[in-house]
């Protein structure tokens, strides 16, 4: 119960469990799915590192197309995080 004095953290009076207890989590879902977005990372950490290798044991210039493949899927991550990052819409009609 407490002391004389001291507050209780969340809603009383009404019989309800607290706030904090009927909350559940919600992520905001992007356009990758889980699996997908987990296998842009390892394509991406492939190119970045296959990219400096191939630079020093290859003479002509293709290695740069590593480091263009890793460009376009770190755009894409960065695409999803902040499409999973964006607030989503609240409809006011009451």
């Amino acid at each position: 119960m407490g002391t004389i004095g001291q507050r209780r953290i969340g809603r009383t009076g009404d019989g309800d469990l607290p706030i904090s207890s009927q909350t559940i989590r919600v992520r905001s879902v992007g356009f990758l799915s889980e699996r997908q977005r987990r296998l842009a990372w390892v394509g991406f950490l492939l190119a970045a590192f296959q990219a400096p290798l191939a630079a020093k044991l290859v003479d002509d210039a293709s290695w740069f197309f590593a480091v263009v493949v890793a460009m376009v899927v770190a755009t894409v991550i960065i695409a999803d995080d902040a499409e999973r990052r964006r607030p989503e819409t609240v409809d006011y009609s009451e």
